[in-house]
């Protein structure tokens, strides 16, 4: 293992997107519009697909709700939507991954296109204090609704790595990282150790061209 550890969040610790599984669980609780989010969320998505996404876009329509609301309110519903939505989707076997790293005393860290409100609840359930995600602006005490600083996603998560190295003296390859989709591609391609959690084709097949390392990380009832 190498001297640190970065996890993908969302289908690399957890089996579930915190993007999408956030904005319907506002619906649920009368905060979000349900029409409005599923044809919104689509088009999105599809762009994602594409590869044509445009971050600020994107993360003002994730953080629609968040404007005017202080870190506290937000913090209470991303604790109530972890509780209800989130853990009991958790990997086990990941869960059991990061105690086993965290005993070794290897540093972690989550790097997740996620905001950080949002991810907040999953990294402390685990134990990781150091988390890089969409990052909410935040001006006189309140949420603009708007995201500040790098997004973490593609060539952005190679970004925060290569800073990180920077400040800390590292290098990547004293990195190993778990990341289960083509937006991991571009970081899993900087570090020594690259781990494809549950992979689909693409990925699959990038992890059998360079030797990657392949993890299976199933809920307890196999899915």
């Amino acid at each position: 293992m190498k001297t640190h550890c970065w996890f993908d969040m969302d289908h690399t610790l957890i089996r579930n997107d915190c993007d999408v599984s956030w904005k319907y669980f506002l619906v649920r609780k009368g905060l979000a519009d349900a029409g409005e989010t599923e044809r919104t969320a689509d088009r999105f998505y599809q762009q994602y697909l594409a590869r044509t996404l445009i971050p600020e876009d994107f993360m003002e329509f994730q953080l629609r709700e968040f404007r005017g609301r202080t870190p506290g309110e937000v913090a209470l519903l991303a604790r109530e939507h972890f509780e209800t939505v989130v853990r009991p989707l958790i990997y086990p076997d990941a869960l059991a991954l990061v105690r086993r790293l965290a005993a070794q005393g290897v540093p972690l860290a989550i790097v997740t296109s996620t905001n950080e409100a949002v991810a907040r609840p999953v990294a402390e359930f685990f134990g990781i204090s150091e988390l890089f995600g969409a990052t909410p602006e935040i001006a006189d005490g309140r949420y603009t609704g708007r995201m500040t600083g790098i997004y973490p996603v593609r060539e952005g998560k190679v970004k925060i790595l290569e800073n990180y190295c920077c400040k800390h003296a590292l290098k990547p390859e004293q990195f190993a990282y778990y990341g289960d989709s083509m937006s991991d591609a571009e970081i899993l391609s900087r570090v020594g150790e690259p781990h494809a959690v549950n992979p689909g084709e693409e990925l699959a097949r990038l992890a059998a061209e360079n030797n990657w390392a392949v993890e299976s990380f199933r809920l307890t009832d196999g899915r």
